[in-house]
């Protein structure tokens, strides 16, 4: 069963600002936007940082590896310059800096743990650890809506978030279903499968709702598309286009 947002911004504002950054919070805000998926990996020092890449030079400037640097570094360097003049300066948050933002202004978060390579078992410990503390209240209050949601592609992370944090609800990231998926999915107790709507199909998005899980897809961009699969019985999706595809998309698209 999915209890959440259907349409979730992006990492933040999507193609609109600097992915993973509080101005991309602020933009889909701007939008109507109060549900974000969004990306965590660890520093040099075990701090989790708001990053997608395991390097540096795409999105923030510099150039090494993010577990090269400490948290204390990474938070003063520019992770805006590279989508417009104006975002320069704007620099990579740290994951509770993330989170309290989100909490501030009511909006739902889907929190990908992801690990750079090598550092599985401890990025879903950290995340894990560090979500049950922040959100204790919440989970307390056993409001899935006020609860985010830990997903990841790595097994091993997902392993490892259950185990620091079993009272909060994890999904599998997967970009193409594989016959082993519903032992895995079994395995890791998970709540929803998340996949790469180019590779799904209307009886595959049966077989995963038939099975009991929420159906979440990426990164869909064409309202067209993001129609279709909601009448499969997709339960949500993220996208880039926040401009074109609103907040309240599943309800304008019945």
């Amino acid at each position: 069963m999915w209890n959440y947002p259907t349409s979730l911004a992006h990492r933040g504002g999507g193609k609109l600002a600097p992915e993973n950054t509080i101005a991309g919070l602020r933009c889909g805000l701007a939008h109507g936007f109060r549900a974000v998926e969004f990306d965590v990996m660890l520093a040099r020092d075990s701090v989790p940082v708001v990053m997608h890449d395991p390097y540096l030079g795409r999105t923030v400037a510099g150039s090494g590896n993010v577990y090269n640097y400490d948290a204390a570094e990474l938070v003063t360097m520019d992770a805006g310059n590279w989508f417009s003049a104006e975002c320069r300066g704007e620099t990579v948050p740290l994951f509770t800096q993330f989170v309290q933002f989100c909490k501030d202004h009511g909006i739902w978060m889907n929190i990908e743990i992801k690990p750079a390579p090598g550092f599985e078992e401890e990025t879903g410990r950290v995340v894990g650890s560090l979500t049950r503390a922040l959100f204790g209240i919440e989970i307390a209050q056993d409001n899935p809506r006020q609860v985010p949601l830990l997903s990841s592609f790595s097994p091993v992370a997902l392993a490892a978030a259950r185990l620091a944090a079993p009272d909060l609800p994890r999904a599998l990231l997967l970009d193409r279903m594989d016959e082993g998926w519903q032992t895995q999915a079994r395995e890791l107790d998970v709540v929803a499968i998340h996949t790469n709507h180019k590779h799904l199909d209307e009886a595959l998005a049966h077989q995963i709702k038939d099975a009991g899980y929420g159906l979440f897809c990426y990164t869909v961009n064409d309202p067209a598309r993001a129609r279709e699969i909601l009448g499969w019985g997709v339960d949500a999706f993220c996208t880039d286009r926040i401009d074109l595809i609103g907040p309240d998309f599943a309800q304008a698209a019945i």
